[in-house]
């Protein structure tokens, strides 16, 4: 992972300061599995969340009506220490490769006021037809959003 340091074979924890936009979202009781922790199901749902709330916030649409979609084909996700609920969680967003049809987004999923990652994910969209199911370019107000992202500006309605 980029910008993150090694110490022998184990991988750092990303910083806050690879991030520039994060999300807020709160563990849930149902999130935490019979040993206590948040259960590896519940990060992916978190990444999903912050992937799309922060699409429609940056965008000012509601990207579900748009008519190219974004169907995740790839994800992933490295853990650091474990999570459990009630804990309040930040989820920073970054854009690891912005393509034609395709984004890949780096998150790291932080309890508030942390200033490393409890977790680092990578979260693949490729852009489809939304009747077709056949890849398409990235929508242009996505690609702004994404673009504006890489640049800095991070908060809702990222156009500069």
């Amino acid at each position: 992972m980029s910008g993150s340091a090694t110490t022998g074979a184990r991988t750092a924890p990303p910083a806050r300061t690879e991030f520039p936009v994060f999300r807020p979202l709160a563990t849930r009781w149902m999130d935490n599995d019979h040993y206590g922790h948040v259960n590896n199901v519940a990060y992916y749902s978190y990444f999903d969340t912050a992937v799309n709330g922060w699409l429609i916030e940056a965008t000012g649409v509601d990207i579900r009506t748009l008519p190219a979609i974004g169907l995740v084909v790839e994800t992933g996700c490295r853990y650091f220490k474990p999570l459990s609920f009630p804990d309040a969680l930040e989820v920073g967003v970054a854009i690891e490769r912005l393509g034609a049809s395709s984004i890949t987004y780096r998150l790291g999923i932080f309890r508030c006021g942390e200033p490393d990652a409890a977790a680092v994910g990578r979260f693949v969209h490729v852009y489809v037809d939304a009747q077709t199911r056949r890849p398409v370019p990235v929508p242009a107000q996505i690609r702004a959003a994404l673009t504006a992202l890489q640049e800095g500006y991070a908060g809702p309605g990222a156009l500069p």
